[in-house]
């Protein structure tokens, strides 16, 4: 399968380079389209797959093509490429908001596949949820599948309402996390630590916390039960994020993720 990653930016190239190391591709069946004559000449010199400049000398080449460029920069995209599609090559796109009806009207294709990855997939430990539509094969959905496992877990949903709403949680959920990791580093900084101190104390227990989580069959209550012990320091700690009502906070701030990227898709 010839595959062609339309921009190559971080997701770009995290991706080119996730197929290649895990051998689901091969460099001579890679290609890289981007604009940027500076980008171009930097992705040619990592040596993972081929880089073009123009989509004429790519795109008809292709099996799979993956738009992985800015929501924002779909018109002049889409006018760029429309000429040199063809109706059975199939297209991965990760452009948040951007819904499958859109790029089908706009490139006058029918084999879409709408994924929304996270920042994780960097590492290897990323968390995508995907959807297509009717018109592509199970061997197609199956292929493409095996692809983005190489950058971590995967989940099909059926409907792109459920796109969106990975999106407030595994796609935005990093950022949560780094916020919450954030206020414990500068909690224990205030109480005496170095700040390698402080980024070890709080790197390593998130790091356990969610280890203990993936390897037991304990909910998250049971878990905080076993730390919180009766009239101890966890629960004066849990007393007081109740008292703030945190946990309610954190839902209505994944559901004002939510909310946006609906906006983002009514506005595309």
């Amino acid at each position: 399968m010839n595959i062609l990653i339309v921009g190559g930016g971080n997701m770009g190239s995290t991706y080119a380079r996730s197929f290649l190391r895990s051998h689901i591709a091969d460099k001579e069946n890679m290609m890289i389209l981007e604009k940027s004559p500076e980008k171009a000449i930097k992705l040619s010199g990592q040596d993972i797959g081929t880089v073009y400049g123009r989509p004429e000398d790519c795109i008809p080449k292709a099996d799979l093509i993956i738009l992985a460029v800015k929501p924002q920069d779909t018109s002049a995209l889409f006018a760029t490429i429309r000429p040199h599609v063809d109706a059975q090559q199939v297209f991965l796109s990760i452009m948040a908001g951007v819904k499958m009806n859109t790029i089908g009207e706009a490139l006058g294709v029918h084999k879409i596949i709408r994924a929304m990855p996270n920042l994780p997939a960097q590492i290897g430990l990323g968390m995508t949820a995907f959807t297509s539509s009717d018109e592509v094969t199970r061997i197609e959905l199956v292929t493409v599948q095996n692809l983005l496992n190489t950058t971590g877990k995967t989940i099909y949903v059926e409907s792109e309402e459920e796109i969106d709403a990975s999106t407030a949680i595994s796609g935005s959920g990093p950022a949560y996390v780094f916020y919450f990791m954030r206020a414990m580093i500068e909690a224990a900084r205030e109480m005496g630590f170095s700040e390698s101190q402080a980024e070890l104390l709080v790197t390593q227990t998130f790091r356990g916390a969610v280890e203990l989580h993936n390897k037991s069959k304990f909910s998250c209550d049971e878990w905080i039960q076993k730390v919180a012990s009766k009239g101890g320091t966890t629960e004066a700690a849990l007393r007081f994020f109740n008292s703030v009502e945190l946990h309610p906070g954190i839902k209505q701030g994944a559901g004002a993720a939510l909310n946006r990227a609906v906006e983002l898709g009514k506005n595309e």
